[in-house]
């Protein structure tokens, strides 16, 4: 998020706020990607199961926020991010390595990358309220919002079906939130 000085307004290396609007869109079709990439790797092996159902709507969820985000980032003409094909490893592996673990790992591990999704959206969004009047990026924060909202519903869903009965849940959804907050944090500069 930008500094801003009272007296100078931006600080030397803050970004602008063209730079910013890129990081948020490049961070946030690459956090989509990302999250495709665990429910293909939890259906893998859990979507011939009862709970294959609710991770395929989910998955269906993220799929739409991936299409507009990839939309959003053609028409702004916005670089994604280099590390594409590190997420589409991580993220299937983390999405299939929790789902061998078992149903509730997998769910734990919605939890733990929802929360961190909504908090990382509820930041942008003030982000772009911080902004004046003239610089607004409504179409933009609108949807943030909608995805936020979205992204809580999973949450609540994972939550519903066992998360926090994984094995290990503290040490689990710790690990997990560490790495999707480096994620986002690498994702939005390279």
């Amino acid at each position: 998020m930008p500094r801003k000085s009272k007296r100078y307004g931006r600080l030397p290396g803050d970004p602008t706020k063209a730079e910013m609007i890129e990081r948020i869109i490049r961070v946030d079709q690459a956090g989509e990607y990302g999250a495709k990439r665990i429910y293909e790797g939890q259906l893998a092996i859990l979507g011939d199961t009862e709970d294959g159902s609710t991770l395929r709507e989910m998955a269906a969820t993220e799929e739409k926020h991936l299409e507009a985000f990839n939309k959003i980032l053609v028409e702004r003409r916005v670089r994604p991010t280099a590390l594409t094909p590190l997420w589409h490893l991580a993220g299937f592996a983390l999405g299939a390595g929790t789902a061998l673990i078992g149903r509730e790992a997998a769910m734990a591990c919605t939890v733990a990358v929802e929360e961190v999704i909504e908090e990382h959206y509820a930041d942008q969004s003030a982000l772009l309220d911080s902004l004046g009047e003239d610089e607004r990026e409504p179409e933009l924060q609108q949807v943030i919002e909608e995805f936020k909202a979205e992204e809580v519903e999973h949450r609540d869903t994972a939550l519903a079906n066992g998360a926090e009965q994984a094995p290990g849940y503290p040490v689990l959804s710790a690990a997990i939130k560490t790495g999707s907050r480096l994620a986002i944090w690498l994702s939005e500069r390279i």
